[in-house]
């Protein structure tokens, strides 16, 4: 097959003015296979894979292929055209266009890529704002049905000095969350909304857990109970249970670093008699004892009492004060003005006001 500049572009192609688009690239991937310079590197093939190229590329596209056939006035059949009176009054048309001013022309043209360049920003914009949007559903889509861990739960308890030093149990009540018996966290049940859960897969119960008191443990110390909080989603695990350590502030008892100090009330006649005292600590219940004629306010030291923590220990420090009951009997009160009487203590005689 042979090419020349005589040919118009249907020619080229080998097909008819009133072909569909599907028959033109049809024609040209036909003559494209076989003129290609990959297939044939001949000069001639070269000069004809240019012109089926050329004369594909304008009847391929309906804009340009429409001026082509008004400008050489070309007529399509009536299945592709409406009458040839029409056809030709659009191809006289044409050319009162084509023989416009070059100013015109110009204009026209510049108008066009503005226009163009307009649309390709505008669709740009268009298709990068659907796939944000299309991945940000699939992000949220995807986060639904992702196992999610349940939702911790926190809380405190008050100690007593005494359960720093025994340690203790304690009863806590909480509450959380934990899976709808119904659905079993499914959240629908015979296809319906579960009425239990009403949809949300788990429920809202109060829960009693037994939490270990160690000994030791310091005021505003943090204890986790891993699992005991809230249940996990779409199979994740449940929540922790944080609890907060307070210890209850007692005259009688306070901590210095690991020392214990105690404050312990005696009565009068254990201070001028002696006497044993029954003070708690780690081990248990100790007895100090205390000695004849001891004084409102000393101290007792106890070594290796106090708190343990890593490898040291501290002591128990235990001050003593004098008390005596504030509603005593008559018998009482005739045993102390004997004493009163027998006794030959001058305890303020070295008090001065004036110092």
């Amino acid at each position: 097959m042979a090419f020349n500049d005589t040919k118009n572009f249907y020619d080229v192609l080998g097909v008819e003015a009133g072909s569909t688009e599907a028959e033109i690239k049809s024609a040209y991937r036909k003559l494209a296979r076989k003129y290609h310079p990959d297939v044939n590197n001949s000069s001639e093939a070269i000069e004809m894979f240019k012109q089926i190229t050329k004369a594909y590329e304008i009847l391929s596209d309906s804009d340009k292929r429409k001026k082509y056939d008004m400008v050489n006035g070309i007529f399509a059949s009536p299945k592709q055209q409406t009458t040839s009176q029409k056809a030709q009054e659009e191809y006289q048309e044409s050319v009162k266009k084509t023989y416009t001013s070059s100013f015109e022309k110009e204009k026209f043209s510049q108008n066009e890529k503005k226009q163009k360049k307009q649309r390709n920003k505008t669709s740009f914009f268009k298709t990068l704002q659907y796939f944000f949007s299309k991945f940000s559903r699939y992000k949220r889509a995807k986060n639904i049905y992702k196992p999610q861990k349940g939702v911790n739960i926190n809380t405190d308890v008050t100690i007593t000095p005494e359960e720093v030093i025994t340690g203790s149990k304690r009863i806590i009540n909480i509450r959380t969350t934990e899976s709808c018996p119904k659905c079993h966290g499914h959240r629908f049940v015979n296809g319906g909304k579960c009425a239990e859960c009403n949809g949300k897969g788990v429920v809202t119960v109060t829960k009693k857990i037994t939490v270990t008191i160690p000994k030791g443990i310091k005021d505003g110390a943090k204890l986790r109970l891993k699992g005991e909080g809230a249940t996990g989603k779409n199979g994740g695990a449940n929540g922790d249970v944080y609890i907060v350590v307070r210890v209850e502030t007692k005259n009688q008892m306070h901590f210095d670093k690991l020392n214990i100090y105690y404050n312990v009330p005696i009565t009068p006649y254990e201070a001028a008699l002696g006497a044993e005292v029954s003070i708690p600590a780690f081990d248990g219940n100790i007895k100090l004892k205390i000695p004849q004629n001891t004084s409102s306010g000393q101290k007792f030291r106890i070594a290796g009492q106090g708190i343990k923590k890593h490898n040291k220990i501290g002591d128990l420090i235990v001050t003593v004060s004098i008390e005596f009951s504030h509603d005593l009997s008559e018998d009482e009160l005739r045993l102390y003005e004997q004493l009163k009487n027998l006794s030959k203590d001058e305890v303020r005689k070295n008090f001065d006001y004036r110092n």
